[in-house]
């Protein structure tokens, strides 16, 4: 796998795809700079090596072109966490681009105008694409959040750049973490699968069954398991039409050995809100008009024990609403379970949207051994999918 560690950049440009879409509050400041510190290493490595670094991102999904969704909102922190001036100009392509790009000094920063502003970018352009291709001299793909994406700037580019392409340093890490899980993992491992519907992650289930020995399912989608058993589960979340596909999951992971681990017990409410009434139940006999929603203590006990005899876990959605305090208990305590599992010296991988949140939330984001950057291309390299973006440097 080519990464930047292997090319030097001394007087050359280094066109970098990077994911710099960043939440912005009202008064457009970037409210949370993860994404541009993930960066960081692969462009101060360029600039330490003599080269410059053209740097092109997405912000938002813009109809036209709006002024909210502008990443001149971006330069003035991108330069304040990269410590160099970052410049900005007003488009991707044509003549104030190229006008640009070729007065761009060694050791300089320029930060192109949102790509998106041009449809021809999410159509995967390739006449877009080349024009793209014409600022730099080797074309840098470090954005693991678009890496599914086939579009003109993450995967179509590439061919551009037959002999003078590779990874960054953050995409790089990416997809040696995930294949630690999927790979090169230790045993037992431990699959943690959260969130509210089976359907949205049926894929990884079924990819991962051959890889793990354990597979935790807990949040909203354990009770379409638990109903599909003949458990009683109230008003609780249901996919009604996904019963058989649970059971058949059931009966797959049985012949492939991995022990499923459902809720026990359960904190159910009489309504979804934070001043509900609650009561512990356990999770197959639950009352009408009641509703699950966090795992009990007995679960949390059960989910504990597992994932501390684990020495690879994967954790992928929260086990109950933990958005709401009375019903954080439950993915705070598997959390922390997971960062006791790290300590003692297992490898966790924690991705998905709604994980990430919640390890950033209860302080563990530091406490597992990695945090991956990208939801929907972490969720599809575990779903087994080839990524388009890691792909086109592969080729």
């Amino acid at each position: 796998m080519k990464t930047v560690n292997d090319i030097n950049f001394r007087g050359k440009k280094a066109l970098i795809r990077v994911d710099f879409n960043v939440p912005l509050d009202d008064d457009l400041n970037v409210t949370d700079s993860n994404r541009i510190e993930a960066a960081k290493p692969t462009i101060i490595k360029i600039l330490e090596d003599g080269g410059s670094c053209i740097l092109m991102s997405h912000l938002g999904r813009p109809k036209a072109q709006e002024n909210e969704f502008s990443l001149r909102h971006i330069a003035s922190k991108a330069s304040e966490i990269l410590g160099v001036k970052v410049k900005f100009i007003e488009d991707c392509i044509g003549s104030i681009a190229s006008e640009a790009a070729a007065n761009l000094q060694p050791g300089e920063i320029l930060l192109l105008e949102n790509l998106r502003y041009h449809k021809e970018e999410t159509e995967g352009d390739v006449a877009f694409a080349e024009k793209l291709s014409k600022l730099g001299d080797v074309y840098v793909n470090d954005a693991f959040g678009t890496a599914h994406r086939a579009h003109a700037s993450t995967s179509v580019i590439a061919q551009f750049f037959p002999h003078d392409k590779c990874f960054g340093l953050l995409l790089a890490s990416e997809i040696k973490n995930v294949n630690k899980v999927l790979t090169e993992n230790t045993r037992p491992v431990t699959a943690v699968i959260g969130g509210a519907k089976v359907s949205s992650k049926i894929t990884i289930i079924e990819n991962i069954l051959d890889k793990i020995d354990h597979l935790i399912i807990g949040g909203g989608m354990a009770f379409t398991f638990i109903k599909a058993q003949g458990g009683h589960i109230g008003n609780s979340l249901v996919e009604d039409d996904k019963m058989e596909l649970s059971l058949a999951i059931l009966k797959k992971a049985k012949e492939k050995n991995v022990t499923v681990h459902l809720p026990i017990d359960v904190i159910s409410a009489d309504s979804f809100s934070e001043f509900a009434s609650t009561e512990i139940d356990m999770a197959d006999s639950i009352a009408d008009g009641w509703m699950g929603l966090d795992i009990g203590p007995k679960t949390n006990d059960l989910f504990e024990e597992v994932i501390l005899s684990s020495k690879t876990i994967l954790w992928n959605g929260p086990v109950g609403v933990f958005e709401l305090e009375p019903f954080a208990t439950g993915t705070k305590s598997l959390g922390n379970a997971i960062a006791e599992a790290t300590k003692q010296g297992a490898f966790s991988l924690v991705g998905g949207g709604d994980s990430v949140a919640a390890a950033t939330q209860f302080n563990l984001d530091k406490k597992v051994s990695y945090v991956s950057t990208g939801g929907g291309a972490m969720l599809e390299m575990l779903e087994g999918k080839t990524l388009p973006g890691i792909q086109a440097i592969l080729d």
